[in-house]
């Protein structure tokens, strides 16, 4: 506990003061406007950027990341709840805020679970590409979702173009004081960002609007604004969590921690890169877990690591979580101070904001960079944004993480493989494709294999390795295969290469294996592999069997 304020002296508050009033200016705007995505009031984006951070403080272990609402999670959690709500009875009344707050719970227990169970791992499952991939998609949902906030006209439609199509048709109904600010807004940003200002764009807009808002009574014109904020700190509460499908609420809750989790320890190991701070996987799921389960009892929804916030913590020279928490006590004094001001913020100005955000989620030079890196994993960054477009945010999800599993197998299913040589006068083991001067071992066949042997590759492996076995020159003695990149086999992998042994025996060729791992081994002996070609037949390396087999190492 407190890992995040330890070694604390008084010095730190030079540069934590200002540089959590800095993060709340800029955490301020985006808690209004993400609750939005969700459907949910303005406020509760507010109470997670309070109780989210001192949760974190007091059980995370970074000094320096910080915690809060983000774009993507919230789309996840909007998906999310929509299968809830559509579980509900048609009778029964829908409480949005309770929904959001019981799968911040579930997200909670479920980094809990998973920190208990050594799981730090699973942020592995959705891998870059994939998660570039995931969020371009992710972007692309949030944009549409704008189409309302930004032209008042209510749209009934779901999906990506069938919006479109539907504010198309009721163009008629279009309010257009609202587009043309939002559309300013939105312009706005885009300005402040290219010209480098040293106001965050969100903090500009928020100001303007409000100050246009009250000065020209948007309300009264027919323009959307924000309403009653509640003033003071969020209470105490426990959703009824027994009230709701339970079913449902897992499935929602195991989606946002993947995605929340997977995101956020991208964000923890880019900023840690940076300032040489040690990332635990298994230890942030402390920190996470409990800044999901507080946001759960006060009101609010489930919150990710945000790359925004932390951004700014470092730019501004924050050094410790002292700097969340005055965030979390300047927001404290926003609700107290600034929300009758709060209250005549125009809606198009938050979908600018949104929208700004969600087109930040397209990472076109990371899409660049791995198109030329490796045109595959492209391909999978390519499913990954299909599937979030075309299945939905929650069903993108699923589309996501087989695809890793996918392109995981792909990696894996087939692997690198090859007969050993020798060149004259270098010392070692070449591979006879890659290496023109390489010459086989006379008498012998060397062949290495650079991964598992499992039973979704093993019939190839078995293919592979009796092919070799049947053109092999007369006068071959023997055929040793060198198993140090093998790090383990499975009971399929064992009954093929029993069947390889076979195939050796058949032209009187010794098999042997060299440097076979004890777990390898074991298994092999409960197969009866190790029987068949004889103990006397395992080495230690490939020298060693050369020498035993023929007399000559090949080494030169």
């Amino acid at each position: 506990m407190l890992r995040g304020l330890a070694g604390f002296n008084k010095d730190w508050l030079r540069s934590d003061i200002p540089a959590g009033l800095s993060i709340a200016a800029v955490g301020l705007p985006s808690a209004i406007a993400y609750p939005a995505i969700a459907g949910l009031p303005p406020e509760t984006g507010i109470y997670a950027s309070i109780v989210a951070p001192i949760a974190y403080a007091i059980f995370g272990p970074s000094k320096l990341l910080i915690v809060g609402p983000d774009a993507a999670t919230m789309t996840v959690l909007a998906a999310a709840m929509a299968a809830i709500i559509a579980a509900e009875p048609a009778a029964a009344s829908v409480d949005r805020v309770a929904i959001a707050s019981a799968l911040a719970l579930g997200v909670g227990v479920f980094c809990i679970l998973a920190k208990l169970l050594r799981l730090g791992v699973l942020a592995s499952f959705l891998s870059r590409p994939i998660l570039v991939g995931f969020f371009a998609g992710v972007s692309l949902s949030i944009l549409v979702g704008q189409i309302s906030r930004f032209t008042g006209v209510k749209i009934e439609s779901d999906g990506l173009l069938a919006p479109v199509v539907e504010i198309l048709s009721k163009a008629a109904l279009i309010h257009w004081p609202s587009l043309l600010f939002g559309l300013a807004m939105f312009a706005l940003l885009w300005i402040v960002k290219a010209l480098d200002l040293k106001i965050p764009g969100p903090v500009l807009v928020v100001v303007i609007s409000v100050v246009l808002s009250a000065l020209f009574d948007f309300r009264r014109h027919g323009m959307a604004v924000v309403g009653d904020i509640p003033s003071g700190f969020p209470s105490f509460s426990l959703p009824a969590v027994h009230q709701m499908p339970l079913s449902q609420l897992v499935l929602g809750s195991a989606v946002i921690f993947l995605v929340s989790f997977g995101a956020g320890i991208v964000t923890a190991r880019s900023f840690g890169s940076r300032t040489g701070e040690e990332v635990d996987a298994n230890q942030e799921l402390i920190g996470l877990g409990a800044a999901n389960i507080a946001p759960g009892l006060f009101g609010s929804f489930p919150i990710s690591m945000s790359d925004s916030r932390t951004a700014i913590n470092l730019s501004t020279g924050g050094v410790s979580q002292l700097a969340g928490l005055v965030s979390a006590a300047t927001l404290v004094a926003a609700l107290v101070f600034l929300h009758s001001a709060l209250r005549i913020l125009p809606i198009p100005a938050l979908a600018a904001i949104l929208a700004t955000a969600a087109i930040s989620l397209i990472d076109v030079q990371e899409l660049k960079k791995i198109w030329h890196i490796s045109r595959m994993e492209f391909v999978f960054a390519l499913i990954a944004m299909w599937g979030a477009i075309s299945f939905g945010v929650l069903n993108g999800v699923v589309v996501a993480v087989a695809a890793t599993f996918v392109y995981l197998l792909r990696k894996t299913m087939f692997p690198r493989d090859g007969l050993l040589g020798h060149i004259e006068g270098r010392h070692g083991f070449f591979d006879l494709t890659r290496f023109p001067d390489a010459r086989p071992v006379e008498g012998a066949a060397v062949f290495a294999i650079q991964g598992n042997i499992l039973f979704y590759n093993a019939d190839y492996v078995r293919t592979r390795l009796t092919t070799v076995a049947k053109e092999l020159a007369a006068g071959t003695k023997c055929f040793v295969l060198d198993a140090s990149a093998i790090t383990h086999v499975d009971s399929t992998g064992a009954v093929a290469l029993d069947a390889v042994a076979d195939a050796l025996a058949e032209r009187n060729i010794v098999f042997a294996i060299a440097d076979l791992s004890q777990e390898s081994r074991d298994v092999l002996e409960r197969a009866g592999v190790i029987k068949k070609i004889g103990t006397h037949n395992l080495f230690n390396g490939r020298e060693e069997a050369l020498r035993a087999l023929i007399g000559n190492s090949a080494e030169q």
